[in-house]
């Protein structure tokens, strides 16, 4: 498994904490502290991106629940299993928000976690909602001409 996988792991472990215990931002930096600790050395060189990953997600949850909720209409944020919750929130972020992961590589590392965290559909239902958020992604990057014929100079 590698560093970056289990790095997700532990912002998806993190995430469901907060969010089961009804989003306690003060208990934020505990239960990432704690997470964190049990994974002991082996993190060392990805501390940076977990913490900024959970702050970032944290911070831009309202946007990242709002696309979740555009795409999974038929399953409301609430009603969603914490797990698969979660893990889309981590897909959203990366995909939307993190420049550095490239969105194949966000769809297919929430695939896999979903596959080891969530239930047998977790990673259909994940693949679906991501897949989905990147087709648009595509369909919008194609649609806009980087000059339009009344902006060309004369």
């Amino acid at each position: 498994m590698s560093n970056r996988h289990v790095a997700r792991s532990i912002v998806m472990q993190v995430l469901y904490q907060w969010d089961f215990r009804e989003k306690p931002t003060a208990a934020l930096p505990a239960i990432l502290e704690s997470v964190m600790v049990e994974f002991g050395d082996s993190i060392k060189e990805n501390k940076t991106y977990i913490t900024e990953t959970v702050d970032q997600i944290i911070s831009n949850i309202e946007v990242i629940d709002n696309h979740i909720g555009q795409f999974a209409s038929n399953w409301p944020i609430d009603q969603m299993a914490l797990v698969d919750r979660n893990i889309l929130r981590i897909g959203v972020y990366e995909l939307y928000f993190n420049e550095n992961v490239p969105a194949k590589v966000a769809i297919n590392e929430a695939i896999e976690l979903a596959k080891n965290y969530g239930g047998p559909s977790s990673g259909k239902f994940v693949n679906g909602i991501l897949g989905a958020m990147y087709n648009q992604i595509k369909a919008e990057e194609t649609k806009q001409p980087t000059e339009t014929a009344s902006e060309k100079p004369e």
